[in-house]
């Protein structure tokens, strides 16, 4: 028996739900395949930054290092400005891991309706590969006179050769795993982003040489939105700055069907540090603990996370359950046309199991 020892971080909003659902669908997995899982619980939120005035304790990420992933759910809060919920907990861990790959994949399954006329189950099957633990997500800045009405406010992206090179070469490699069109597109804004996105196109470049085999082409961010939804179909893997695949992969989730779909990981590919897997979608406090929250794109994050720790044949046969339950279309949440509550969706996919 295998053996895996998670740290679990509900957060805030629906992140508490759908997270209770894919750990019920991982103890399916478990009790199959052989696996035991170790399940320990941070009760790092919104919440917590109300009785303690930070996200996660002083020496959080410290705590964090003896598990073999991290699982998280979602994080934010209305009344709580987002740059304090990130930068408190989800951006210190991305950068102290450097979980510098952010994989992200937009797939649309049978069953499935894009919101685009006449895709059919596949057509749309594309992953964006993010660089983030720099670029425009850097953090680097500041307040002039604040509070004032002559405040100034720096706000700097940082780019450096060896993080653009690690990511586009990460993509390149991922597009000869994947075979599907054996090709890579680059997003960039070097023609307005006179210096880091430029350093980002020569990389790319010279990257692309050692890559004889892969197809490639490179797009400005306002061109790739377009074609995101003109002919998505057209994509395979897409490398992007940090604030670049953080748009780009909200339209993919939403052009393949639903947010509630779009599974999300954090990589440090070196398996130094612990990586972190997360949907892509927010903690929808509009729609919290009422059972209407689609806990598939957790589910599917669960996947990524079980692939990532060698267990295959459990992160198929979740996979396959939640593409069943997807194709039969009878237990589904609103956000899929359905009315099928949270807890009923991660009941049928942990029973196919």
């Amino acid at each position: 028996m295998s053996k895996h020892k998670i740290a679990v971080i509900r957060g805030d909003g629906i992140g508490i739900e759908v997270v209770g659902e894919a750990l019920k669908v991982l103890e399916a997995a478990g009790s199959k395949f052989g696996i035991e899982w170790t399940f320990d619980e941070l009760p790092w939120s919104s919440a917590y930054y109300d009785d303690h005035g930070m996200m996660m304790p002083e020496d959080g990420v410290d705590q964090l290092r003896g598990y073999d992933a991290i699982f998280l759910g979602a994080v934010g809060r209305p009344d709580i400005q987002d740059h304090i919920t990130l930068n408190g907990l989800l951006l210190p861990i991305r950068r102290t891991f450097d979980q510098y790959v952010c994989e992200r994949p937009s797939v649309l399954y049978p069953g499935v309706t894009s919101p685009l006329a006449g895709k059919k189950p596949y057509d749309i099957d594309m992953v964006v590969i993010r660089e983030n633990t720099e670029g425009e997500y850097a953090n680097m800045g500041g307040f002039l006179y604040e509070g004032n009405p002559n405040e100034v406010a720096i706000q700097t992206s940082a780019f450096t050769r060896r993080g653009c090179e690690r990511i586009i070469r990460y993509s390149f490699d991922l597009a000869r795993r994947r075979k599907k069109n054996n090709h890579v597109t680059s997003i960039t804004k070097s023609n307005a982003l006179g210096y880091g996105m430029v350093l980002w196109d020569r990389t790319f470049a010279e990257v692309a040489e050692d890559y004889p085999d892969i197809t490639t082409n490179t797009l400005l961010i306002d061109a790739a939105c377009m074609d995101f939804i003109r002919k998505p179909e057209s994509f395979d893997v897409v490398v992007a700055s940090n604030l670049f695949g953080d748009i780009l992969t909200d339209i993919g989730a939403v052009v393949a069907g639903s947010v509630g779909l779009a599974s999300s990981a954090n990589f440090d590919p070196t398996r130094a540090n612990p990586s972190m897997f997360e949907p892509t979608h927010g903690s929808a406090p509009d729609i919290a603990g009422q059972g209407l929250a689609n806990p598939m794109a957790q589910i599917l994050t669960s996947v990524m996370m079980v692939r990532h720790l060698g267990e295959d044949e459990a992160a198929d046969a979740i996979e396959e359950s939640v593409k069943s339950v997807l194709a039969i279309g009878e237990i589904l949440t609103p956000d899929l046309g359905g009315s099928a509550s949270t807890g009923s969706v991660g009941d049928t996919i942990a029973g196919n199991i």
